[in-house]
């Protein structure tokens, strides 16, 4: 971050419990020296927003695919025990069958999507030339407090709060949410595991649900009545477009006795008394 900001994690309580170490994921030096004396890892770097990775598809290999080969070149060197490579449900594209299990057919549909199939197989790559101990796990979506109002829950509750008209994109899609909270207990239990090692692991909650009810239910919520205005920019290319995610979660359910805790509507009253305590 140019500014030296950490973000969220300025407030935290457990900001003093955390050694930060500036650098940059595209750089294999800074990757390696942080990666030093580290047991296990999390891989959570990534240029994540899709529409921006129509106007520049190269920041998204440097950041998503070269970025995850400096954290599995260090971790082999390194000897690191314990790696998770974070993938995402849009490398399968729209559904071609539902729920979605770890065997679809992987279909980019957009530079994002490709850039991280990419990460995806060079991670598991390493695992069967070199033995190293991947885990990929492959959240579907994820929404709660603290996220970025470029994502599509925050973008809808905080134009609602400030008023009652609403731009967006395609009303139709569907996506499987989870809240954050419970995508960090599955996080959890796969880092726990010893078992899973070189397997990919779906974390998403079986619940598939249209944008436009989405709008719904945060507009009876914040007691709205919502002016919706179509954006075309905020449309994606009709072949890009993904239309269905929905997740078979029943391998970590049954290997790593994983649930999604928190209902849809509950997690969406959460986040909404969250964005509108802090936006």
């Amino acid at each position: 971050n140019i500014n030296n900001s950490y973000g969220w994690l300025e407030k935290s309580d457990l900001k003093n419990d955390i050694e930060f170490i500036l650098g940059d994921i595209r750089d294999f030096d800074s990757v390696f020296k942080a990666m030093k004396n580290v047991k296990k890892c999390i891989h959570l770097a990534a240029l994540i927003g899709i529409p921006y990775s129509y106007n520049s598809p190269l920041a998204y290999l440097k950041t998503n695919t070269e970025g995850t080969y400096n954290v599995l070149e260090s971790a082999k060197i390194l000897n690191i025990n314990d790696i998770i490579i974070t993938s995402t449900s849009e490398i399968y594209g729209s559904a071609q069958y539902s729920p979605m299990d770890e065997n679809h057919p992987i279909s980019p549909q957009s530079p994002y999507a490709a850039s991280k199939v990419a990460a995806d197989q060079l991670a598991l790559s390493y695992f069967k030339s070199f033995d190293l101990p991947i885990k990929v796990a492959r959240p579907f979506n994820v929404f709660g407090p603290r996220q970025s109002s470029r994502a599509i829950i925050p973008s809808i509750i905080n134009q609602l709060i400030i008023g009652n008209k609403l731009r967006i994109g395609n009303l139709s899609v569907s996506r499987d949410f989870t809240y954050v909270d419970d995508t960090i207990d599955g996080f959890y239990k796969i880092m726990k595991s010893k078992k899973i090692f070189g397997e990919i692991i779906n974390i998403g909650s079986k619940n598939s649900i249209k944008i436009k009810e989405i709008i719904k239910m945060i507009s009876v919520i914040l007691d709205r009545k919502t002016k919706i205005i179509v954006d075309s920019k905020r449309i994606r290319p009709n072949k890009s477009e993904v239309t269905k995610l929905v997740c078979n979660n029943k391998k970590i359910k049954l290997q790593l006795n994983w649930k999604s805790k928190t209902s849809f509507n509950e997690g969406l009253k959460k986040t909404i008394k969250w964005n509108k305590k802090n936006l």
